[in-house]
């Protein structure tokens, strides 16, 4: 019988990955609050975990968002998870979708479900060495 360490971890890895992205994602939205006609990106987590547990991502993918770029145009990110705009609750007159109190909210939350994740991983691991060893 064999088992893969991915079998083993479960869902943990890959939650924690694409928590990392999004994390990355929303610290963007936050450093471009003040860049004119920039828009808010994020996307669904749910959707983006369901695709990486059925494997339909495959190979890690340049983020591209034009034909004419390297890479397949598809606009996704490393994950191969569809980023999508966030639809602003008060636009802003220069084209800016961030806003900042939302993104500082979506960040934190963000963060505690990271180390949820992180903790979660942890516990799986500890458990597989003990099983190693005998305990």
């Amino acid at each position: 019988m064999s088992l893969s360490f991915d079998d083993a971890v479960g869902v943990h890895a890959a939650a924690l990955k694409l928590r990392g992205e999004r994390h990355q994602l929303l610290s963007e939205n936050l450093a471009n609050a003040d860049t004119p006609h920039y828009k808010a990106r994020d996307f669904d987590f749910a959707t983006a975990l369901e695709q990486v547990q059925q494997g339909q991502n495959g190979q890690l993918q340049l983020a591209t968002t034009n034909q004419g770029h390297i890479g397949n145009g598809s606009g996704q990110g490393t994950s191969g998870v569809d980023t999508l705009y966030r639809v602003p609750n008060s636009p802003s007159l220069d084209g800016n979708t961030v806003e900042t109190h939302v993104e500082q909210a979506k960040f934190a939350e963000n963060a505690v479900k990271y180390r949820a994740s992180l903790n979660f991983l942890g516990g799986k691991v500890t458990s597989l060495i003990g099983a190693l060893r005998g305990e």
